[in-house]
């Protein structure tokens, strides 16, 4: 079966590329499509200052990571949860380009290489064209609760990821389960369909005597007098029984 992690970043800045670096990595795991309660999760000293406006988004100051280990420490456990897994990530470029990064500042390959990797935003864009699809709006929208996100946080932020990511995707199991299986006749196709050992036993047809004949004339003959007209009778008289 294949691990799914649900991973989220806060970092001290949006360029990797001009000097900004990983501050939380935080991970959830995926099986089953159930969340095992096994995370990773680990704040890294920047080896830089981090940024009051950055600070205002996630909360985690300079003192915050100071005895924190640098990401080249930790990047060989971090390697070895996330190795072979299935990256279930929201807005992925941003996440996996920070990550790609320290891992190539540690030596490590890069994350494409060993871990397939799923957008959450994409995805929610493909199924819902034209609405709001940050995290908070698909909490919303699939009623997952948020109550707790106060400031972004990486290893919170996976946790209602996850929420959400299997709400949204939690029909599809059941579309392809449906689709394979046949569906329940119908009551009526029940009554009407053989038994399975073989065909049914045709139906008896049961004439009326004589009498019987006799007492449905004098009846139709007496709903003719009183409504002046019987189509029955009238069936009746010309053959058309």
């Amino acid at each position: 079966m294949l691990r799914q992690i649900v991973l989220d970043t806060e970092t001290t800045g949006l360029d990797p590329q001009n000097g900004d670096r990983v501050i939380e990595i935080g991970c959830v795991e995926i099986a089953g499509r159930r969340r095992t309660g096994r995370v990773f999760h680990r704040y890294v000293n920047p080896e830089r200052s981090i940024p009051e406006d950055s600070t205002a988004i996630h909360g985690i100051t300079d003192a915050d990571v100071a005895d924190c280990p640098v990401f080249a420490e930790l990047a060989q456990e971090l390697f070895e949860f996330l190795d072979g897994t299935e990256l279930v990530i929201h807005n992925a470029p941003f996440d996996v380009g920070f990550l790609n990064m320290e891992l190539q500042r540690a030596g490590w390959p890069r994350l494409e290489d060993h871990c397939q990797i799923l957008d959450t935003l994409q995805e929610a864009r493909h199924r819902h064209p034209g609405q709001k699809n940050d995290l908070d709006s698909l909490c919303g929208r699939y009623e997952v609760d948020n109550s707790r996100r106060d400031k972004h946080g990486a290893l919170l932020d996976s946790e209602i990821l996850a929420d959400v990511f299997l709400a949204m995707t939690g029909g599809q199991e059941d579309l392809a389960l449906a689709a394979e299986e046949p569906s329940p006749a119908s009551a009526a196709e029940r009554l009407l369909a053989p038994e399975e050992t073989g065909q049914r036993e045709p139906l008896p047809v049961v004439e009326p005597s004589a009498e019987e004949w006799d007492a449905h004339r004098r009846l139709l003959e007496r709903i003719q007098e009183a409504s002046g007209g019987c189509l029955w009778l009238e069936r009746e008289d010309s053959g058309a029984r």
